[in-house]
């Protein structure tokens, strides 16, 4: 049987107000190929839309800067790269490769924005994804030319390649970087108490009312959540999963997430989840769980400690909830027959 499924699906917020309660304002967009939702506690309804048509504003802008595959200032950058040539781009592109650079290193390359011609060879850059596999001789081409992110040289805002099979994808960059501009714009504003959710990506400021808030994990394969956790101020969890972006194909499952020393789709990981806090916590909380779900079952545990994540969990093929000690601290499994493993 061949299929296609695109899903999005967020982590769940469950709200509860009152009338006699502080006013609650919620809204939701379209951004990043993905639902983006904004809650603001405490606020009123005019000061609380304001604040949230400008970080959608700002999501909007954001989105059109980092597209991979339609035109933006990182797309004419891709094409520079291709021909071997240099490019002057925003001091705010600069600061975002030089960050995604680092997190590579720190990742072994686990985590590399510069496969991005593996991703598009496997159907990924495009609205709709064709299902069939990529030529394999074009793909062991592609792999054999390791792009890497340590291959960008920049020389202030002049960005070139010594490798021109670099084409960036930050795909597993921009939703966090996007939740770090969201939290800066609202606390500039005055806003403290909001939750701020991309597709799945979310970051906590302040509380809700008299709580954390709190929030479920998206089960892997079913509706609804597989577990729920309370996120305190300045927190934030990614997830990547294989049930986002993928086709089924002969009875496979072909996921967007790439592991970039095959070229092939991670098998085997159905998602991961990790949690993050401090600067910069949206972006470490989605390029973070990048490295986990590429490394598997077997060594996502090490590759938590190389991203100096302790609160993470993985959820393997057969659906066990493997955790850290901390995570196992922090949430409830939804369903008691859900088997798990708490690792060291």
């Amino acid at each position: 049987m061949i299929g296609l499924k695109w899903v999005i699906l967020s982590l769940m917020v469950w709200v509860t107000a009152a009338c006699s309660n502080p006013p609650y304002y919620q809204e939701q967009g379209f951004v990043f190929g993905t639902r983006v939702e904004i809650s603001i506690y405490g606020e009123s309804h005019a000061r609380a839309q304001s604040a949230i048509a400008e970080v959608m504003q700002e999501f909007r802008r954001l989105h059109n800067m980092l597209h991979a595959w339609k035109p933006s200032e990182l797309s004419e950058l891709n094409a520079a790269f291709a021909q071997g040539k240099s490019k002057e781009v925003t001091p705010e592109l600069a600061n975002i490769l030089t960050n995604a650079t680092q997190l590579s290193a720190q990742s072994g390359g686990l985590f590399n924005p510069a496969i991005g011609g593996i991703i598009k060879l496997w159907g990924f850059h495009a609205d709709e994804v064709k299902l069939t596999l990529p030529d394999h001789k074009e793909l062991l081409t592609w792999v054999s030319k390791r792009a890497q992110m340590s291959d960008i040289n920049m020389r202030t805002s002049q960005v070139s390649s010594r490798n021109q099979a670099v084409q960036l994808d930050l795909g597993g960059y921009a939703k966090g970087y996007a939740l770090d501009r969201a939290a800066q714009m609202l606390k500039q504003q005055g806003i403290n108490h909001a939750l701020i959710n991309i597709g799945g990506n979310l970051l906590a400021l302040g509380k809700h009312g008299e709580r954390a808030w709190r929030v479920g994990i998206q089960h892997p394969r079913k509706p609804g959540p597989i577990a729920t956790l309370e996120l305190n101020d300045g927190e934030a969890i990614g997830t990547s999963g294989d049930y986002q972006r993928y086709f089924m194909l002969g009875g496979e499952r072909y996921c967007h997430l790439i592991d970039p020393r095959n070229g092939q789709p991670v098998q085997g990981v159905q998602a991961v989840t990790v949690l993050t806090q401090g600067a910069d916590a949206g972006v470490k909380s989605d390029a973070s769980s990048k490295p986990l779900f590429v490394s598997g079952v077997k060594n996502w545990r090490n590759a938590a400690k190389q991203m100096n994540l302790t609160t993470a969990l993985l959820v393997d093929n057969n659906g066990t909830v493997h955790l850290t000690a901390t995570m196992h601290q922090r949430l409830e499994l939804t369903d008691p027959q859900t088997k798990f493993e708490v690792v060291p």
